[in-house]
């Protein structure tokens, strides 16, 4: 699966999903050994529980013999001990268990989001993702560290139950026995429904994160456009889909689990009334019939804990599909097998002859054709109109994306060829809509060079005029600045990304409307820290504004995908077209 929409419907696969979490599992396998054994003793232990009550009957009670009672006493002691040690080791190290393989996966589902591409996200949503991390790592946590001990102690105890009946009555347990295929056919038949349903379910609930993420996201545009009535009612309807589908999953499981009662508690009373019987014929002991009646409980008990664990398990199963569905997904932007390396940094870029059109239209040529070359050291500007394709020579320079036609080279090398690592480390670059992260100024500047020291943080941050604003902080660089930044003003997010890009120190320089979000005052510092720091590395600077790019070595008109006029400012006013228009449009006299 190659960056595919990950919430599209699945065939049915039953509980194959499951099996992939032996990869997970195996590695902890000392602990499923000992949770096993842990089992076992505990399980035994417990079966032995109605064998003292028969021998107390039979051999104490009615025989009045204080010595066997006192033997009971000591047996009932030691099976309490054995019984509450091994239920002990069992929980302990099943719910260990349960926490190692969920941190591990959602390692691995982290770690894999990190390698897709762009193209992913476009038709991806953020919240369905956050829900497969959370919440259908935490239905396996649930499997892994609860249901799987549950659903196998049950087994252990309906299997010994039935050896130990027919120890006592075969008579009595070929009539249980009969009963057992009209517990096991609706566990298999409604079984696979409640799995449906289940999933259904899930993916109502990613639609919920997903309404709560963009709404938290967006709050200042929701309460600023006076939303908040409609995001209200929007998101009631996706809690009230929600509800419908957990109302469906809910009246099937619980249907299952009651249809099984019904059977498993209604053989018990038939088994009730024959053993009376051939109590009163003299067929069968007090004790033997009580030690039946326990056996007997305990089987339907664990019969019926076995349809509530089929539940969680076929539950499991579909968060497990969910799970792999996403690991599933092959990054369609890769290193190739064997990765060409990049020679020394220059950072000389060229389009040859590049059409691209993104993921999500298809039909639209974002890029149509377009080639060009700036050598290294080169001061380059892209203008246009909105859509004209700016902002996409800058996502395939970074490779977030691969032409259909044509080639992007860095440095004499398709970086199609290199590692993308490789290429990205060569390039800085200054977004228009800045990006912050959730935590301090220190780590939001060294992002791109975690290894830099305070002293070049610093130097970086007085260079970008981001230090006076940022030493004003309640706790200087220190100081958490919000999700999202949300603490910070536009200019100052921006400045933040500018010394984040100085601090990179990286021959090519991608600019796109660098100073955008700045007043009058900003711009101008901001501009000849620019000016310092395009100096001697190949700069692209994308801009709406011509003031900015003027001085520009050379030019980039842009219209509809295609590159439409090349110059410097004055040969492109001479020629006329569209700069001279939108020269005109801005400078107004000056430009004619």
């Amino acid at each position: 699966m190659r960056d595919k929409d990950i919430s599209a419907p699945r065939s049915k696969t039953g509980l194959k999903p499951l099996r992939r979490l032996w990869a997970f599992l195996l590695p902890y396998r000392l602990i499923m050994l000992g949770t096993g054994v842990a089992l076992l003793v505990a399980g035994s232990a417990f079966l032995v529980i109605p064998a003292i009550f028969r021998y107390a009957i039979d051999y104490g009670f009615q025989t009045h013999n204080e010595r066997v009672l006192d033997k009971i006493l000591v047996a009932g002691l030691v099976t309490a001990l054995v019984m509450a040690g091994a239920t002990y080791a069992r929980y302990g190290l099943v719910s260990w268990l349960g926490e190692r393989v969920v941190a591990d996966m959602r390692r691995a589902v982290y770690a894999h989001i990190l390698t897709l591409s762009p193209a992913f996200f476009e038709i991806t949503r953020s919240g369905d993702i956050l829900s497969r991390l959370s919440a259908d790592t935490g239905i396996l946590q649930s499997l892994v560290g609860s249901s799987i001990s549950v659903a196998l102690r049950n087994c252990v105890l309906l299997v010994g139950g039935i050896v130990m009946m027919l120890t006592t009555s075969a008579k009595l347990t070929g009539m249980v026995l009969l009963v057992i295929p009209a517990v096991v056919i609706p566990i298999i038949v409604f079984g696979r429904k409640v799995r449906v349903l289940s999933k259904t379910y899930q993916e109502k609930v990613a639609d919920i994160s997903a309404s709560t993420e963009e709404t938290v996201y967006g709050i200042r545009t929701v309460q600023a456009f006076g939303h908040e009535t409609i995001s209200r009612d929007l998101f009631n309807g996706t809690v009230d889909t929600t509800l419908r589908a957990a109302r469906g999953y809910i009246r099937m499981r619980g249907f299952l689990v009651a249809l099984i009662i019904f059977f498993v508690l209604s053989s018990i009373c038939v088994i009730l009334w024959v053993g009376g019987h051939d109590l009163l014929a003299g067929k069968i002991t007090s004790g033997q019939l009580t030690a039946f009646l326990f056996y007997a409980g305990i089987a339907a008990a664990s019969t019926g804990a076995l349809s509530e664990a089929s539940g969680d398990i076929q539950r499991a199963a579909g968060a497990a599909e969910r799970i792999f569905d996403l690991l599933a997904v092959q990054p369609a932007i890769a290193a190739p097998a064997t990765p060409i390396a990049l020679p020394a940094p220059r950072g000389a870029l060229s389009f040859a002859g590049v059409t691209f059109h993104y993921p999500a239209r298809p039909g639209i040529a974002a890029l149509d054709d377009v080639s060009f070359d700036v050598k290294p050291g080169e001061r380059v500007a892209i203008v246009g109109p909105s859509g004209a394709g700016k902002t996409t020579l800058f996502q395939l320079a970074l490779r977030f994306y691969d032409p259909q036609q044509g080639a992007v080279i860095l440095d004499g090398v398709d970086i199609k060829a290199a590692d993308p690592h490789d290429a990205r480390a060569r390039i800085a670059i200054v977004p228009q809509d800045p990006v912050i992260f959730s935590t301090d100024a220190w780590q939001n500047i060294a992002y791109g060079r975690p290894d830099a020291s305070k002293e070049d943080i610093l130097a970086a941050a007085r260079a970008a005029h981001a230090d006076e604003f940022l030493s004003a902080l309640p706790d200087g660089y220190d100081t958490f600045l919000g999700e999202k930044g949300v603490r910070l003003s536009g200019g100052q997010k921006q400045r933040i990304v500018i010394a984040r890009a100085i601090l990179r120190n990286a021959p090519l320089l991608l600019l796109d409307e660098a100073t955008s979000a700045l007043d009058a005052e900003s711009e101008r510092l901001i501009q000849a820290a620019l000016d310092q720091l395009m100096r001697d590395r190949t700069t692209l600077i994308i801009a709406h504004r011509l003031a900015t790019v003027v001085n520009a070595d050379r030019i980039l008109v842009m219209e509809d995908g295609r590159v439409v006029a090349t110059g410097t400012h004055s040969e492109l006013i001479a020629q006329g077209g569209l700069y001279a228009r939108l020269a005109k449009l801005q400078f107004g006299a000056q430009a004619a």
